[in-house]
């Protein structure tokens, strides 16, 4: 998903090292440095003691670790902070890295498994859905969203994002944070299969041929789904309110739409009860499971960097390095 976010930049540094401990200690170096400009911070998939990235939009500029790059970003400068630092890297840490790859890979065998059983949790949904009344719901916000705003003559951009992930840390996101950042939030509430999904799909892609700019989150769970669309220049956003990420209106403006009691025929829950119990608690050991397996594999990584560590001094030069022949110009 990094390209969409800066594609308009003029420089992306790349910071290229194994250990995850000096490029974040570089980025959090950057941070601080521009604390007064606008900064869109990337957080580690790994463990929020790690960063991956922060974007500084007004300098047109953006700092990265080597990890998430992909091929041929338009202004990538690699960094190879060796150059800066007087400690040897451990000659040998096949076998960490080895565990590391193999704990990830067991993660996502659960993590594929439980996405499996939660489509048949999502099957008994679809079967009790009125779909007409999703579709009249959604074109009903999007007049409500659009009423009075004049149509400008090019498509807006998207940039495609996470709010959040599994983790070392376990389940976490940045929910709130985002939410915050706009005066309005709908709460979307329903059930696996009930549209919530394409119901923002749909909003966003109204917002986006009216012009306006996107920021689409998709579920980490599931490639295939989106769980929150912002559009600052509304200054609202919209996204699924359910497990994991469950929340509540705290202000005044904020509403939930609730898909479930509009669109799915009443008493579903009741129903299928049993047979939503015993899929919903399989789908959840697989992710439980998972996510142990991730711990397994933060505690590998974490030997290895233990065995790294750098002077101050070494990563003040760093980022001098980058403010000076980057960000500054």
């Amino acid at each position: 998903m990094l390209p969409s976010n800066v594609k308009d930049l003029k420089y992306v540094i790349i910071l290229k090292h194994p250990s995850y401990k000096l490029k974040t200690a570089v980025i959090k170096k950057v941070i601080e440095r521009h604390k007064d400009n606008e900064l869109e911070i990337l957080l580690s998939p790994k463990q929020k003691a790690y960063l991956d990235g922060v974007i500084i939009r007004d300098k047109k500029a953006a700092v990265i670790i080597e990890n998430i790059t992909t091929p041929n970003l338009p202004g990538a400068i690699e960094i190879d902070l060796n150059l800066f630092t007087s400690v040897q890297i451990p000659k040998d840490l096949s076998n960490e890295k080895q565990k590391i790859q193999e704990y990830m890979n067991l993660a996502y065998d659960h993590f594929q498994n439980g996405l499996k059983i939660h489509d048949d949790l999502e099957a008994i949904y679809i079967n009790e859905m009125d779909f007409q009344k999703a579709d009249e719901l959604a074109e009903t916000f999007i007049e409500k969203m659009l009423d009075g705003m004049p149509e400008r003559p090019k498509k807006g951009n998207i940039y495609y994002r996470l709010f959040g992930t599994n983790t070392a840390d376990g389940v976490v996101n940045e929910v709130p944070h985002i939410t915050q950042s706009v005066s309005k939030a709908y709460f979307i509430k329903g059930r696996a299969g009930t549209g919530k999904s394409t119901f923002m799909k749909k909003i966003a892609e109204a917002c986006r041929q009216h012009g306006f700019d996107i920021e689409q989150y998709y579920c980490s769970f599931d490639p295939n789904s989106i769980d929150m669309v912002l559009v600052r220049e509304l200054d609202f956003c919209i996204f699924d309110s359910t497990d994991p990420h469950e929340f509540f209106p705290e202000r005044n403006d904020d509403e939930i739409i609730d898909i479930y009691e509009i669109a799915v025929s009443p008493g579903t829950d009741e129903k299928y009860a049993k047979e939503i119990k015993e899929t919903h608690d399989h789908y959840k050991s697989y992710m439980k499971n998972g996510i142990k397996k991730i711990k397994k594999a933060g505690e590998h990584l974490e030997t290895i960097e233990q065995q790294f560590y750098f002077k101050d001094e070494e990563i003040k030069n760093i980022t001098d390095f980058i403010t000076e022949k980057a960000i500054v110009q």
